[in-house]
């Protein structure tokens, strides 16, 4: 018989001012709670050093969790450019630091990401947050980023499996 192994998976939920971070396990249908946070460098700091925090934050969390797999929530379109640019820069930290770290990278629109765990893309973050504390209830109350760094995560379990059966 044929073993599954677990699979750790780390979901990243991209901001400047804060970056949620999740770690589960996959091991089947099974989902489990392993940790979570946020990255919130300091406002007063240069826009270049709180890049510079955050992927060094991300590249801890890798080191101290020892993920298999990363997934990062894609960013909406924001209508001021320069936030969504500023946005950018903070995602790319989210999908270089795994990369470097030789994880392969995942990327999820939020519709996607909501839909995985509440079962409609247009759910609220109160909804996602309520879903994540049923799902993975070891993980207790958690911010609203890391629970979407959370449901990120889970978003990439149920994708793999999808993927696994469509084989």
């Amino acid at each position: 018989m044929n073993a599954i192994r677990p699979i750790r998976i780390l979901g990243l939920d991209p901001g400047l001012r804060k970056t949620g971070w999740g770690v589960v396990v996959v091991e089947g249908a099974r989902l489990t709670h392993v940790a979570h946070g946020v990255i919130a460098p300091k406002d007063s700091l240069p826009f270049s050093e709180r890049l510079l925090v955050l992927f060094d934050a991300i590249a801890e969390v890798i080191a101290l969790h020892a993920p298999d797999e990363a997934a990062v929530e894609e960013t909406f379109m924001n209508s001021n450019a320069q936030s969504a640019l500023k946005l950018g820069h903070a995602r790319a930290c989210c999908l270089i630091a795994p990369a470097r770290a030789g994880l392969s990278v995942a990327e999820y629109a939020a519709t996607v990401v909501k839909k995985a765990v509440v079962g409609t893309g247009a759910a609220d973050k109160a909804q996602v947050g309520f879903m994540i504390r049923r799902l993975l209830p070891t993980a207790g109350d958690t911010t609203s980023d890391a629970a979407d760094a959370l449901a990120v995560a889970i978003a990439h379990a149920h994708a793999r499996r999808a993927r696994r059966y469509a084989a």
